[in-house]
């Protein structure tokens, strides 16, 4: 079988898919959009697309994300035809449709099988977009501007012959009839790699050298910003430091912007909200606050297993590997009481749920945590086991993946 996966960041979600294929015997190739990347990655054929020119100056806002896509769209049709006339026809390509890459493959390829990973459909109410009344939009047109950014989606839903979402919550975003075409499987966690460990330790700047016998507070996230809750964890530090005089407080994260509005000025939000805090922190208490920026995964997986306890804060959005990754290191879990995030913490079972935007209630149940060793035990246990019992992936996700994938070429009727 020929299979084509288009990712302008490959491997990306289909870090696991596409060895998997090359494994089975199948003709394996990605087409990306990355610079000196090399020739070849775990056997998959990388073939380079690049766009030939930018977005149009001074066009209407609301059609910049659009007019983008359709330039990504057309590259990847070039290219695309250029595989063609040199003899590769796939069975089946998988999308990641975000950046619009998919949306002419149909037009080079007629009869060949389109699958996209559905990450989330975007919404004017109910969802990301007003949950948080501090950084609601005053634009009138913001709900126009979430209707156009779906176009890329709905010219999806014509072309696609079936989709992949990683949870439940993320599947019902999308409307019907689409929704239908949707197949849940997550991406799968490395349960083998991610795991307790009694033994782990972390050292960073140089002298600092931690382990599970100190008392860690983590927060981890790609970049330090109001969708995964920084604020909220930040004004709840002032309460935790002091009524845990002997906690350490390790921050994982950039300074950019993944998701929502970037910050007014020229500071990051993490500098916004620390400056918002710091008059209520004693010079000891910052002492112990450490932001240790962006860390090599190896690290990350040390950070998890070192934790006493784990903060996870999200909207109502796509939910983060990382949250299920510190569940399978067993870690105890403190988490926002948002509907992604209910999908696989259960309060009192495998985590505690807490109101995003109580600060004193995230503190409080944080310090009962760290006071509460058997109650953190009983909880990271549990929280292992719903990992390897749903969404472990050599034995649930990728033998799901690769069947899904097989019944999108060869359906089962």
């Amino acid at each position: 079988m020929n299979v084509l996966f288009l990712h302008q960041n490959f491997p990306g979600q289909f870090k696991h898919l596409a060895p998997a294929l090359v494994q089975q015997g199948h003709q394996v190739v990605a087409m990306i959009m990355q610079k000196n990347a090399p020739p070849q990655w775990q056997g998959v054929k990388l073939i380079n697309y690049f766009p030939n020119r930018g977005s149009t100056p001074n066009i209407h806002p609301w059609l910049v994300d659009f007019e983008t896509k359709t330039i990504r769209a057309e590259s990847v049709f070039h290219q695309a035809y250029q595989l063609r006339e040199q003899g590769f026809n796939p069975d089946v390509v998988i999308a990641n449709p975000g950046w619009g890459e998919s949306l002419l493959i149909k037009d080079v390829w007629t009869e060949t099988k389109l699958g996209i990973y559905c990450e989330f459909f975007y919404h004017a109410s109910g969802y990301d977009t007003t949950f948080d009344p501090e950084f609601a939009s005053m634009d009138e047109t913001e709900v126009c501007r979430i209707r156009w950014k779906n176009l890329n989606h709905y010219l999806h839903f014509d072309i696609a012959d079936g989709g992949l979402a990683p949870t439940r919550w993320q599947a019902d975003s999308f409307p019907e009839p689409f929704r239908s075409k949707l197949t849940v499987i997550h991406d799968g966690i490395d349960t083998n790699l991610l795991r307790p460990n009694a033994n782990a330790s972390l050292t960073f700047n140089s002298q600092i050298n931690l382990n599970r016998n100190d008392e860690i507070i983590t927060f981890v996230n790609r970049n330090l910003e109001p969708y995964r809750g920084y604020h909220s964890f930040m004004r709840s530090l002032p309460e935790i430091l002091t009524n845990r005089p002997n906690a350490k407080v390790l921050i994982v994260g950039g300074n950019g912007v993944s998701y929502g509005a970037k910050p007014p000025g020229d500071r990051p939000w993490r500098d916004i909200f620390l400056e918002e805090v710091k008059g209520k922190l004693t010079p000891q208490q910052l002492n112990r606050l450490y932001f240790l920026g962006t860390i090599p995964y190896n690290y990350f997986i040390n950070l998890l297993q070192i934790s006493t306890v784990h903060i996870y804060l999200s909207y109502p959005f796509v939910l983060s590997w990382s949250l299920l990754e510190s569940m399978a290191c067993g870690c105890a879990i403190v988490a926002s009481n948002t509907a992604p995030v209910r999908e696989v913490i259960t309060d009192g079972e495998t985590g505690r749920l807490v109101d995003f935007f109580d600060y004193s209630a995230i503190a409080t149940t944080i310090c009962q945590l760290l006071e509460d060793k058997e109650e953190r035990q009983r909880l990271g246990t549990n929280a292992r086991r719903l990992v390897q019992a749903k969404y472990d992936l050599q034995t649930i996700c990728l033998p799901q993946q690769l069947q899904w994938l097989g019944e999108l070429v060869s359906p089962q009727h």
